[in-house]
């Protein structure tokens, strides 16, 4: 029988092991898409307990909790104390065989608390008190972690209404060697039917200086935002819709869609689609002038239980995958970039796996000649970011594309200790070419194997987002 989690955890081959300990492990993190808090890493923030890291807006943790049937005093509650919600949890985890939250807690206890243990309801109270006397000391603030995570380059995601100050000050302050920039998540001006539309748009008004009242002044007001966020070193847009759209109408329709979203009143789902469409070309448009990255994210189902919903707010851990036959429209979508000779770079990502196929071939169909990968199928994303979504997406990739050319790992998390997905996630990589190798599916060519590993851990992804970073 072999062990829980030893150094060689998932690495079950010799070749594994190699790729693993000598190359992949020792690179630094890019984590190139993320919602951790820029003002927290600026102010170096302390946290008192665990429950502070570990399930204050951890989504993941909380679906797991209600999947236990834990009462929601307990998850999200005001009243109840960070250590019965920490007990709550400890309770909940043993059951979580074969998820990877299972791994993702106890990596974080045994990288950055020294805990060799197993988390369950008998080892809790230990737990607590252990965590909670490392918090105390000097490196385990959020900077700490950052440093002993040995994290190279952070991707926040932003508002275009954001003022970016926070990231201005991490700039200025020289003793902090990560990089922190600012990515472009312009969702909230293309959602015309939101109930917080009209109010979006007049904060969006003041922060650009532009009278928005049509397509064309709220293009305006956008571009000025982008060019802020240049100043402070954005590298990437983040782009979520809940499916791909392709819908076109003349410039008045829109205009007057426009009119009506911003007066409070619903438009109509061809109205809606057509002035997504408007500004997802507009926006690659000027990423690719600005040579930004373009990530699209789709395929979610935003809160399907009302109640909760009107109880908790949005972004609570009740979204859930939303298959959605998009393909014709994302490829409409592609071929317009493509045939306006501005396409930017674009990573995809769908959160139903189902679509892994359509986008690995979509890829060759639009990548541009003397630049490989310039269109990516992104990481293994949210619900997939799994011991086997990972496997799955790299072994479509593989089959159907270059996954030597893959830009790797993100974490897509709100907490300081979620990086050691990263060396989840780079475990996981090694064990699937070290098993295509010692099945003799590809040659024990160790020069070209070390090199496609650490490419896809580290340095396709400093070439892909143009990073200054050792």
């Amino acid at each position: 029988m072999t062990e829980f989690m030893t150094k060689d955890f998932l690495l079950d081959t010799d070749t594994a092991k190699v790729l693993y300990h000598d190359y992949a492990a020792k690179l630094p993190i890019i984590d190139y898409h993320c919602h951790v808090s820029p003002k927290e890493i600026y102010e170096d923030l302390r946290f008192e307990n665990i429950t502070q890291l570990w399930l204050y807006g951890d989504h993941y943790k909380w679906r797991l909790m209600r999947s236990n049937g834990v009462s929601e005093e307990y998850i999200t509650g005001k009243t109840t104390s960070d250590k019965d919600k920490f007990l709550k949890f400890a309770e909940t985890l043993p059951k979580a065989i074969g998820n990877p939250m299972y791994h993702w807690c106890h990596f974080e206890l045994k990288r950055y608390f020294g805990y060799e243990g197993i988390l369950n309801a008998d080892t809790a109270e230990e737990v607590w008190n252990v965590t909670s006397e490392k918090l105390k000391e000097a490196h385990m603030s959020v900077r700490g972690i950052i440093e002993m995570s040995n994290v190279s380059f952070i991707g926040t995601t932003d508002d275009p209404v954001d003022s970016l100050e926070w990231h201005g000050k991490i700039a200025e302050d020289k003793s902090f060697k990560t990089i922190v920039a600012p990515s472009f998540r312009p969702d909230k001006a293309f959602n015309l039917n939101a109930d917080i539309f009209p109010g979006y748009i007049k904060t969006l008004k003041e922060v650009s200086g532009v009278d928005i009242k049509d397509i064309a002044s709220l293009k305006e007001a956008l571009y000025k935002r982008m060019k802020h966020f240049d100043a402070f070193g954005c590298k990437a847009s983040d782009n979520g819709i809940n499916y791909p759209v392709y819908c076109e109408m003349s410039e008045d329709e829109m205009n007057a869609a426009l009119v009506k979203a911003m007066n409070g009143e619903k438009v109509s789902e061809k109205e809606l689609e057509a002035v997504q469409t408007e500004m997802i070309l507009f926006c690659a448009e000027k990423y690719s002038e600005l040579g930004w990255a373009m990530q699209i994210h789709y395929n979610c189902m935003r809160n399907p239980n009302t109640a909760m919903f009107n109880k908790l707010g949005p972004d609570t851990g009740f979204d859930v995958i939303g298959p959605h036959n998009g393909s014709v429209a994302l490829a409409k979508l592609l071929d317009k970039m493509y045939l306006s000779g501005k396409m930017p770079k674009i990573i995809l990502y769908s959160l139903d796996a189902g679509d892994n196929s359509f986008i690995d071939t979509i890829l060759g169909a639009f990548q541009r000649e003397g630049n490989p990968g310039t269109i990516q199928h992104g990481s293994a994303w949210w619900f997939n970011d799994t011991k086997n979504g990972m496997r799955e997406q790299m072994i479509s990739l593989a089959s159907l594309g270059l996954l030597g050319n893959f830009v790797g790992m993100l974490t897509d998390s709100r907490s300081f200790l979620s990086y050691t997905r990263h060396e989840y996630f780079r475990r996981i990589l090694c064990q699937l070419i070290g098993q295509w190798v010692e099945a003799g599916e590809y040659p024990a060519d160790m020069k070209a194997l070390s090199q496609i590993t650490e490419d896809i851990s580290f340095y396709n992804a400093k070439r892909f987002f143009d990073l200054e970073v050792k």
